[in-house]
């Protein structure tokens, strides 16, 4: 039996095991209704249980297919490509953060994460970079009586206008937006928001690195709903390895500068592996990262509650990323 087949059956497995452990809790479920009380939890678990059949199969994939792509040449041409986040290839990344950690109960958090990329050439010189991202979101209850929620969060986009020839410096630059597309209010900024990103790396030797930042302002939304100013900054950290393996730590660092300086910045460390391997023809980049958060905003601020340092402890990120090289 051949390394397709094998990862067939073990994903498989792991969904109907997985459907068997998170039974609905009640006998009929409107897939429309994303809070939940005591007695309404059925999406969220159902959610929880799907993903938790997808994080098993990321790490089975890994395990299976191990060695199915270390021997074809030009694998580590294809890392530092997946690893350049302005790189000219078509890619589909999806990305699931599972976080722990939250509020006086411990609540666990889910973002599951699309992220098309999608280069279109410009001129014989110039690249534009197409960068979404689609959450779909779980969050267990962390402020008491609120239940927990789930569904599709604010969508967003950057536009990096790259040389389609670069030198030894690697850059982007371009405009990045936010869509008020949020399902549940909790997740929701009610804002419509823009403002800039700008990327720069080098690849010396088997190093990948770099740095992303980006930053958005709200200019149009809910009156009532708060303004946005909020930056993000990526450190790119790679160290490819034999056979398609490589080391990496590629922490989200992010600033809402509308919130109070003690509860404004979420800094996460952290890294872990991944590894370039094909599922049949079609090349995958699949990927393991841990963060513990040694700076983090307080969800409980403005609620009524106080308890200190009550944001996400840690955070578990496994990635499958689908491949498409020219």
């Amino acid at each position: 039996m051949d390394q397709q087949h094998c990862l067939w059956l073990a994903l498989l497995w792991f969904w109907k095991n997985g459907r068997k452990y998170q039974r609905f809790k009640t006998s009929v479920v409107d897939p429309g209704v994303f809070v939940h009380g005591n007695s309404h939890e059925s999406f969220g678990v159902f959610l929880m249980g799907v993903v938790r059949c997808w994080i098993a199969g990321i790490v089975t994939g890994i395990l299976i297919t191990g060695t199915a792509y270390g021997a074809e040449q030009g694998q580590g041409d294809l890392a530092k490509a997946s690893q350049n986040p302005i790189g000219n290839m078509i890619s589909l990344p999806f990305q699931n953060n599972t976080s722990f950690g939250i509020g006086p109960n411990d609540a666990v958090s889910n973002a599951l994460n699309i992220q098309p990329v999608y280069p279109v050439s410009l001129s014989p010189n110039w690249n534009l970079i197409n960068r979404g991202i689609v959450p779909v979101l779980y969050r267990d209850e962390v402020i008491p009586g609120t239940g927990s929620a789930a569904g599709l969060g604010d969508i967003s986009y950057t536009g990096f206008i790259s040389p389609a020839k670069p030198g030894k410096v690697i850059w982007g630059a371009g405009p990045a937006f936010i869509f008020p597309t949020a399902q549940e209010e909790r997740f929701a900024s009610d804002k419509w928001s823009a403002g800039a990103g700008v990327v720069i790396l080098s690849m010396p030797g088997n190093w990948v690195l770099g740095v992303l930042v980006q930053n958005v302002w709200s200019f149009a939304g809910d009156d009532n709903a708060a303004d946005v100013n909020q930056m993000l900054l990526q450190p790119i950290i790679n160290y490819n390895l034999k056979d398609g393996w490589y080391l990496t730590s590629v922490p989200v660092i992010t600033a809402n500068w509308e919130a109070s300086s003690n509860n404004r910045w979420t800094i996460p460390l952290g890294g872990g592996f991944g590894k370039i391997t094909k599922w049949g023809k079609q090349p995958l980049d699949l990927q393991m990262q841990a963060f513990y958060n040694v700076e983090k905003p307080n969800p409980l601020v403005g609620q009524g509650i106080n308890i200190d340092n009550q944001g996400e402890t840690w955070t578990l990120r496994l990635q499958l990323k689908l491949l498409f090289p020219k």
